[in-house]
């Protein structure tokens, strides 16, 4: 069996759609974002800077995540949750902006620049806490990770 990093980076490389809570003077709120990751454990969106989940991270940077792409039947729950530190990010990231285009079936960037539009920025989301969800190997019980 694969251990504990092992099982999570696979989530993360296979999974494509990340659920964001943020909160701000409205409350709490839930966003999904299409992210990718890089080592040491970051992980990568693109937002506009005038959304709501965005606005939220400038003015508080914690938040929570999570990411399944188990379809919950018959024993196949597998996710994450996340906690940790959210920012934007100055700039485009050429590795990143590819990833996330390979992640959508979009051609590959070529240089940096070619993916942000407007208001656009990319968000990094550093863990401080994740807990695993791993069904098929640990039934409901939750490994903390971080």
């Amino acid at each position: 069996m694969k251990n504990i990093s092992e099982l999570v980076r696979e989530i993360l490389e296979n999974g494509h759609l990340m659920s964001l809570a943020t909160v701000d003077d409205g409350g709490p709120w839930v966003s999904d974002v299409i992210y990718v990751h890089r080592e040491p454990l970051e992980i990568f969106w693109m937002s506009d800077s005038n959304t709501r989940h965005s606005q939220a991270i400038h003015k508080d940077a914690r938040v929570a995540a999570t990411i399944t792409i188990g379809d919950g039947k018959g024993g196949t729950n597998i996710g994450l949750q996340v906690s940790g530190i959210a920012e934007k990010v100055e700039g485009d990231i050429l590795e990143i902006a590819a990833k996330h285009r390979a992640k959508r079936g979009k051609p590959t960037p070529k240089k940096e620049g070619e993916v942000l539009e407007g208001n656009e920025s990319w968000y990094v989301l550093r863990p401080t806490k994740i807990e695993l969800i791993y069904e098929p190997h640990f039934g409901f019980e939750k490994k903390k990770i971080l």
